[in-house]
């Protein structure tokens, strides 16, 4: 399944948030319009189905409470509601509806309440919250059918849609130096401190499969690379990734993680993320670091190995490389507009302007990435 409808409310930046998505959804804007926040609404629902470290109170809490979700431009109403619709593709209609209202109590412990939760499937209502349970006892609120396994039985295949999400922004300093940092992992790591731990906890087998056809991808990419392996630390059993380079001394070409490059390591991070699964897959800005030659052909990749493993992808991007893929459809990508209250989303084919120009033959990069910079950015230069 794939979410092919999104619609928000009163979340962070966005007042209001309408929109359809594709297989493959790119979301372009400027600095601070939101770009993470709308990811965010993702991993907001995978967090509250989690079962285990996961619901309602520890998803708001992680993020700093209700006051840090609730759109600066929500007055008169507070409710912060969040709906998607599930589909097996963008041109069927929705199998499932998942709705969700929450608002943060007046009084009391001032924790987060469901003001509705609601489940349809194929137009049929299965769930309706606040019930008459809940009506008479207003605690159950503080904890959505979404997290209870007693309870979501009949929509149980949104809750294992919604918790299989994955995230990825990784920060390669987090991951070459992880023995030094010995920080806290947070969610399901997703700046890649842990990312070592995730390939040793796969099974052998798979990780050299893997491996081989990020090692093909590799060769093309990164000058001098000859080969790609996963071990361990003779002495500490740590795992690491070693990589063979040309090198006129044979046994000098080999170096691990922390001796790679940081276009290196988030390329690999950003394969293997591809290839580990079939769920719902955020990125978050993947251009970073890498060669442009390599960026622009991030999204022919992203098409082709979405469509074999029938997932879906949704990326933040500033790049107009990336984007510079004639096959990008104007569904594809989600314009981000700073506006009076908040930030404005729209899909980019409904912009008359950026129809008119696809029309005419340009990319998506071409037309779109120019419309998001700052007006006055030329005045940058000025400043001594």
């Amino acid at each position: 399944m794939i979410v092919t409808r999104v619609q928000v409310k009163n979340w962070r930046n966005f007042q209001q948030v309408d929109v359809a998505l594709r297989e493959r959804q790119f979301i372009v804007g400027a600095n601070a319009t939101g770009k993470s926040n709308l990811l965010d609404v993702f991993r907001f629902l995978r967090d509250i189905a989690r079962t285990e470290g996961g619901g309602l109170q520890q998803a708001v809490r992680s993020r700093g409470g209700i006051s840090k979700l609730r759109s600066l431009a929500a007055r008169s109403d507070p409710e912060i509601s969040i709906t998607v619709d599930l589909a097996a593709s963008s041109d069927e209609p929705a199998i499932w509806r998942y709705s969700i209202g929450v608002r943060q109590q007046a009084r009391g412990h001032r924790q987060p309440y469901l003001t509705h939760e609601r489940v349809w499937h194929n137009d049929e209502q299965v769930l309706d919250r606040p019930d008459a349970d809940d009506r008479a006892d207003a605690e159950r609120l503080t904890q959505t059918y979404l997290e209870q396994i007693n309870a979501n039985e009949a929509f149980r295949d949104v809750v294992r849609f919604l918790e299989s999400t994955t995230y990825l922004h990784l920060v390669p300093q987090l991951l070459r130096h992880a023995d030094a940092i010995q920080g806290r992992v947070v969610e399901d790591d997703p700046f890649g401190q842990g990312f070592l731990e995730r390939v040793a906890r796969t099974d052998t087998r798979t990780v050299k499969s893997r491996l081989r056809r990020i090692e093909l991808a590799l060769r093309i990419a990164v000058p001098q690379l000859k080969q790609l392996e996963f071990t361990r630390d003779s002495v500490t059993g740590r795992p690491h990734l070693q990589a063979l380079y040309s090198h006129w001394r044979p046994k000098a070409g080999w170096q691990r993680e922390d001796q790679f490059s940081d276009g290196t390591l988030r390329l690999i991070a950003l394969l293997w993320s591809l290839l580990e699964g079939d769920a719902l897959l955020l990125l978050e800005e993947p251009e970073l670091s890498l060669n442009a030659g390599i960026v622009n052909k991030l999204a022919p990749l992203f098409a082709r190995m979405q469509r074999a493993r029938k997932r879906q992808l949704i990326i933040s991007t500033h790049s107009d490389a990336l984007l510079s893929e004639p096959g990008i459809d104007g569904r594809e990508v989600l314009v981000l507009t700073p506006a009076a209250e908040g930030t404005d989303v729209r899909i980019a084919s409904d912009i008359e302007e950026v129809r008119a120009l696809l029309a005419a033959g340009l990319t998506v990069g071409e037309i779109v990435v120019p419309r998001t910079a700052p007006a006055k950015t030329e005045q940058l230069v000025l400043i001594k």
